[in-house]
């Protein structure tokens, strides 16, 4: 039975992420330029007035609720990962990493590929480490290299980065999103996968027949004569340790100083240039830390202030059969994501609740974990203040609005989700 008191949520504590989309979505579209609303601004603007919301408690009080939730630990993390992958990305730019990775991809993949083969890549490496930051943080330089010789939009190779990251996100079995989904429902990992399996590969073949069909218009472009090897080895380095499962931190900050040992090996830079390579890439990270400690915040007054807990209640009390039971689980999922902009904290605060609904109207188990994150992938992956679109905007030097409009791989995962929930499939005892 769902519990009363979720009944206690008001509507109104979700206003401060609707006064954010409006300054920011709606601001940028109306006005035609993605840079006329900075969204640090928006997110000021909607943080100020979650804060009047916050009733019942000094200003004091207000303002350290409001920063227990921008210093939440994953909010920490993240900013830990996006401090390191500045200073890596600045230090092997500097050091011609990035250069060398392109002539390689350029040398050995056919322009009319160089989309399709940047989509695949993105599913392995993603499926291989099983998360999605980490993917966008190893592919995001060279993509905007790769824009930068091949005169291709920087916003659609963002893109193709960002969409193929979801996939293993979504299926990898060391992912944090399919440990959640599986740990909330009791299921099988294996089990999951296989459910999640008919949903996203349907999604990805979809979208690298996109690709295949409609190849890339490239520039001509010189083919580059020489390849300077030892320089792609912190890229190699880095995929390699993070296919091997590494920590994420640790795979970054071997990278650094990989970049920075055969740099000064290769007079690339010298030892205080090389420091203030890494101090630039770590400020330019300030914008995006910034967003992320305000968008901490402002989403846990939302939580204080009941709003998940309105949306479970609202989504779950019309429920009647197994098909409004599937509905229900995604849109709780999806709103939940919303609020939290993190699709595993999504999957933890509603996990228990799918659980009961799918066991309440006899919703496969397995099917309710990979509703619950193949759901949630597809909500962080159009959320322009999520880490993913984030990270992948400020390495691309980019507005995450500018990526949005030209991602696939989310777009279609979330309609194939749809059409599993529609179709009605033969149970069978065992897959």
């Amino acid at each position: 039975m769902i519990h009363r008191n979720l009944i206690k949520g008001r509507f109104l504590s979700l206003s401060p992420l609707l006064v954010f989309l409006l300054l920011y979505l709606v601001t940028s579209l109306v006005a035609g330029d993605f840079y006329k609303m900075p969204i640090a601004v928006a997110f000021i603007a909607s943080s100020v007035y979650a804060l009047l919301l916050l009733g019942g408690m000094s200003l004091s009080e207000r303002i350290e609720r409001f920063s227990s939730g921008a210093a939440d630990p994953n909010i920490m993390q993240m900013i830990w990962i996006f401090v390191l992958a500045g200073a890596f990305a600045q230090s092997a730019k500097a050091m011609g990493a990035v250069d060398a990775t392109v002539d390689l991809t350029l040398t050995f993949v056919p322009p009319a590929f160089l989309a399709a083969g940047l989509f695949l890549a993105s599913c392995f490496i993603s499926i291989s480490i099983g998360t999605s930051v980490g993917t966008i943080v190893a592919l995001m330089p060279v993509a905007s290299g790769l824009a930068a010789e091949t005169g291709l939009e920087a916003a659609y190779l963002a893109a193709i980065v960002v969409g193929g990251s979801f996939f293993g996100d979504n299926l990898s079995f060391i992912s944090d999103t399919t440990i959640a989904a599986t740990r909330t429902q009791e299921c099988a990992m294996v089990d999951k996968f296989r459910f999640n399996l008919r949903i996203a590969l349907p999604a990805a073949l979809a979208t690298l027949l996109i690709y295949l069909l409609n190849p890339a218009h490239i520039e001509a472009v010189a083919v580059p004569q020489t390849i300077e090897w030892v320089k792609v080895i912190p890229y190699l380095l880095v995929l390699v340790l993070a296919v091997l499962g590494v920590q994420v931190m640790v795979v970054l900050l071997v990278g650094i100083v990989a970049t920075g040992a055969i740099g000064l090996v290769t007079d690339s830079f010298g030892l205080f240039d090389w420091c203030g390579e890494l101090g630039q890439g770590v400020v330019g990270m300030g914008e995006l830390i910034i967003i992320t400690l305000l968008a901490g915040g402002m989403l846990e007054t939302i939580r204080l202030n009941g709003g998940i807990d309105y949306l479970i209640a609202r989504l779950t009390r019309h429920v009647r059969g197994p098909r409004g039971a599937q509905a229900a689980i995604a849109g709780l999922v999806c709103m939940a994501n919303l609020c939290t902009a993190n699709n595993t904290i999504a999957i933890l605060s509603v996990g228990s609740i799918a659980r009961e609904i799918a066991d309440r109207f006899g919703v496969d188990r397995r099917k309710s974990a990979s509703l619950l994150d193949t759901f949630s992938c597809f909500t962080q992956g159009l959320l322009p203040y999520g880490a993913q679109l984030l990270m992948a905007a400020s390495l691309a030097a980019i507005s995450p609005l500018e990526i949005i409009g030209k991602l696939y791989y989310p777009l279609l995962l979330g309609l194939c989700a749809v059409v599993a929930i529609l179709v009605k499939r033969r149970k069978r005892a065992s897959l």
